[in-house]
């Protein structure tokens, strides 16, 4: 456990030699989004970019939906990062998802049971895919992806027929409905009485559960003989083969799972936001921006670009509405210029 630690320190030590300059930019874009968060607003700040609290919401909002998007995300950077299966029918599995969650928790009532049916469905249709798909095209990434694009459109089409145009909302559970008073001061009354935060209590719980399962993730990919097995499989799978492993089995298993976090995704979508037909889309592109921001291949890239991401949606929807899917490609362009392994990629 020392020696990753150590090795990441060594890590920062010689970015902060090589880039001093973009050391101190970090340091200090963090010193002013920390005293933004948690220090008492003066008038003159209000009036320049408008409510502390409007400012809060919208990061905290953009924190949620970088869960939702770790969510999708994972799966995808298991799939096409780890494997090299590039599959563009991911945000149809999201989807999906999303509609078997919501026949689940209508017709029991049971917002638990829509996870536990919405992954074990999604990852069949995973297995499906790489057992009739992608174990055919091994190595032959032009032909997946147009495969896949075209396995979408279908997708779309049987789901637009199955469910219609209009849009489903995934009921809450009564026991998170409501909001939590938070710490975070948003204004002073003129008595002097601080106004404190209020929030869903619901993203945050699904924020704490993609939390929960990405740790869980990097854990078993990294501290355990199942995830060894997996990097080993994608660097030398000949090798592995030769070793007694069934390595095919292995990567239908990892190829369900990241399908199952897809469809447990839509869950989480439409449990605080809508499903509707084009979400497939919208999911598919933040899975592959989230993805480049962050690294091919790595979880913590996955949470990092996620992030980055859902911060700079939301945080441009609400002071440059008109320019905030340009800030999110304009994120994953700077990226490719400096950076283009990604963040955090995975050596």
């Amino acid at each position: 456990m020392r020696l990753p630690c150590r090795k990441r320190g060594e890590t920062m030590s010689r970015f902060v030699e090589r880039h001093p300059v973009w050391a101190l930019i970090v340091i200090i874009a963090i010193a002013v989004v920390l005293w933004l968060v948690f220090a008492v607003w003066p008038p003159g700040l209000e009036e320049a970019i408008g409510r502390k609290r409007v400012f809060l919401n919208a990061v905290f909002n953009g924190i949620t939906l970088g869960g939702l998007y770790f969510l999708v995300a994972s799966g995808f950077t298991l799939i096409f990062g780890l494997m090299r299966n590039v599959n563009l029918a991911h945000g149809s599995l999201y989807l999906f998802g999303g509609y078997v969650g919501y026949a689940i928790s209508a017709s029991t009532g049971s917002w638990i049971l829509s996870f536990i049916v919405a992954f074990i469905l999604t990852a069949l249709v995973g297995v499906l895919l790489q057992l009739i798909v992608f174990r055919r095209m091994e190595g032959q990434d032009l032909r997946q992806t147009m495969v896949t694009i075209g396995l979408s459109i279908v997708f779309a089409d049987l789901m637009l027929w199955a469910c219609g145009g209009d849009f489903y909302q995934i009921q809450t559970p009564n026991w998170l409905i409501g909001p939590v008073e938070l710490p975070l001061i948003t204004a002073i009354k003129s008595s002097g009485e601080p106004v404190y935060l209020r929030y869903p209590l619901v993203r945050l719980v699904i924020f704490a559960a993609s939390v929960i399962i990405g740790v869980a993730m990097w854990l078993a990919l990294n501290r355990t003989r199942i995830g060894m097995i997996i990097r080993a499989g994608v660097d030398d799978r000949d090798i592995l083969a030769a070793t007694g492993v069934r390595i095919q089995l292995v990567f239908v298993l990892v190829f369900a799972f990241g399908a199952g976090l897809a469809g447990t995704a839509g869950v989480v979508g439409g449990t605080f936001q809508s499903l509707s037909p084009g979400e497939d889309i919208r999911f598919l592109l933040a899975s592959l921006v989230v993805v480049i921001v962050g690294g091919m291949g790595s979880i913590p890239g996955a949470a990092l670009g996620a992030l980055i991401i859902g911060l700079a949606e939301q945080l441009g929807s609400v002071y440059i509405p008109t320019y905030a899917i340009v800030v999110t490609f304009l994120i994953m362009v700077l990226v490719l210029a400096i950076r283009p392994q990604g963040l955090l990629a995975r050596r």
